[in-house]
């Protein structure tokens, strides 16, 4: 196992697992599934590539998927995975919602942050990507100053390559999807036609909800459990 790997005690969100399964199962229980998926966490980290642990800056995307995917199989009624989408937005969400009160990506000067925050993020993970072939890849997009859009897409998605390695793209989309949710916590609009679970890149563009963009798509589930934008009056 590389020693770069995050613990499952030093990820942020075994306080929000934890209280999620005492609510759902009781203390004892929840206690029970919590050691299941500690010891599903090790066994998967265990093999898993060196993504970089927290050197990387999708440290707590990768690991805290890895979290997750650790969690499912150990509960023990199998409940339709989409019912784990309110903890899973609360894990990674939560810091949208407090941002949102502040920003509005209906304002071109919010829009033309997240352009240039996107931009850093990108370059960033180049370099990590470099060091660490497994993390995620991104390219991204000038920012369109005339329509106020701002475009980057994964090429490579490490928490996709888990999903299909270990034969859980059925629990893939309650992260990918989370996303939708996060956008619009900031007054914005994601469009993605498609993820690397069901694609071979995740392609993202955001603009703000009172775009005139925005209207243009429609948010729909796929055959794989996947949001994805479909432009109204045709194909995905």
């Amino acid at each position: 196992m590389s020693e770069n790997h995050i613990p499952i005690h030093k990820l942020p969100y075994c306080r929000k697992v934890k209280k999620w399964l005492t609510e759902r199962y009781g203390k004892s229980k929840g206690e029970e599934i919590w050691r299941k998926t500690v010891i599903q966490y090790n066994e998967y980290v265990a093999k898993a590539p060196d993504y970089g642990g927290k050197n990387i800056g999708h440290a707590t995307a990768i690991y805290g998927g890895m979290l997750v995917f650790a969690l499912y199989p150990s509960l023990p009624d199998e409940p339709p995975v989409p019912e784990l989408e309110p903890l899973v937005r609360d894990m990674f969400m939560s810091s949208f919602t407090r941002i949102g009160k502040i920003l509005d990506l209906n304002r071109p000067s919010d829009m033309r942050l997240i352009g240039r925050i996107f931009q850093k993020v990108g370059d960033r993970d180049r370099k990590d990507a470099a060091k660490y072939p497994a993390s995620f890849m991104t390219v991204n997009e000038p920012y369109d100053k005339e329509r106020h859009a701002a475009r980057y897409r994964f090429t490579q998605c490490p928490n996709a390559e888990f999903a299909k390695k270990h034969g859980l793209m059925h629990v893939l989309p309650v992260l990918c999807n989370t996303d939708f949710f996060g956008i619009s916590e900031l007054h914005g609009t994601l469009i993605r036609p498609c993820t690397c679970g069901n694609s071979d890149i995740c392609d993202y563009t955001v603009v703000g909800n009172k775009n005139p963009i925005a209207a243009e798509y429609d948010i729909v589930t796929d055959d794989g459990g996947f949001l994805v934008s479909r432009k109204k009056g045709g194909s995905i």
